[in-house]
């Protein structure tokens, strides 16, 4: 990795995606190009000067000369905002995802602010054991906020994400622009962790895993399982954290990994130890890793990363 001298003329950088490769390794002369996006992560425009001494030909001299970085291929850490084109020029506010903590069944865990995965039914309190020192997926008798049960998938947090226009200038009654609302969205999350499903633990269909062990799932309102919802019609503004318009609702869970259910060896090689509650108001030792899942629009390219830890009772 390195950066580009962008001193002098415009410098456009391309790379293919992790899957663009591995369709273009097939050689069979079926590779073609039908998508790409366009990023400017490095450019700070708040550089563009309109009272430089030398006249408008100076504004955004600063900005086109910033430096930046060479193309790559790392999904993971590339092209988190991209660029987008909107045909209408009477837009004043562009939609954005954010996390919906309203309901006690959709809150982080507390003490980490994380999403809290029980990756065992020891761990989450469904094995129908009765000592106090096991689960922390209960806190006495009620589900605790924040933790998913990751084997089960029995009760427990989901994880709710609202799309819209967060401001208070238009209401909520309004309807947005269908050019602004998304229908699909792309989750992102570690393979050997775990897997995504619907909020009543369906099963959602895995697109592709990357050269990084990513997973990758597209959700949209025309699929069978119960993942992304119109919110447009809100009109409680206690029912989402979006000020404005409201787009689009995707809902989901973490289900944990076969390895996270059965052994510790990939808490014991990528994780740590800590303590968390459980149901008997005391601490308990548990393994944990921690890790992102990473939420992003299929028509905006607004993405949002969201805290979780996977966590095993020892």
């Amino acid at each position: 990795m390195g950066f580009l001298d962008n001193s002098g003329d415009i410098i456009l950088d391309v790379v293919l995606t992790d899957h663009g490769r591995k369709e273009l390794s097939k050689g069979d002369g079926s590779f073609k190009i039908t998508k790409f996006a366009l990023g400017d992560e490095e450019i700070d425009y708040s550089l563009y000067n309109s009272t430089h001494a030398s006249g408008s030909s100076y504004y955004d001299l600063e900005i086109l000369q910033t430096p930046i970085l060479e193309a790559f291929t790392d999904n993971a850490a590339s092209m988190k905002t991209k660029l987008v084109t909107y045909e209408s020029l009477e837009l004043l506010f562009l939609p954005i995802l954010e996390l919906n903590e309203l309901q006690s069944g959709n809150r982080r865990y507390a003490t980490p602010n994380t999403f809290i995965v029980a990756v065992d039914r020891f761990t989450e309190g469904t094995d129908e054991q009765t000592s106090t020192t096991g689960s922390i997926g209960y806190n006495g008798e009620n589900i605790r906020d924040g933790v998913i049960f990751g084997e089960s998938m029995e009760y427990g947090t989901t994880i709710m994400i609202d799309q819209g226009l967060d401001t208070t200038q238009i209401s909520t009654k309004s309807t947005i622009d269908q050019d602004l609302v998304e229908t699909s969205y792309t989750i992102q999350i570690d393979n050997r962790f775990g897997s995504i499903v619907d909020k009543n633990g369906e099963e959602i269909d895995l697109s592709y895993i990357d050269d990084d062990n990513i997973a990758y799932y597209v959700v949209s309102t025309a699929d069978e399982v119960d993942a992304v919802t119109t919110i447009s019609n809100l009109t409680n503004a206690n029912e989402s954290p979006i000020a404005g318009p409201r787009g689009s609702r995707l809902e989901f869970k973490v289900k944990a990994s076969l390895d996270l259910q059965t052994s510790s060896f990939l808490f014991e090689r990528l994780g740590g130890t800590s303590q968390l509650d459980n149901k008997g108001g005391n601490p308990s030792d548990v393994y944990h890793i921690d890790s992102i899942v990473r939420v992003s629009g299929m028509n905006t390219g607004y993405s949002l990363d969201l805290p979780v830890r996977f966590v095993k009772l020892q």
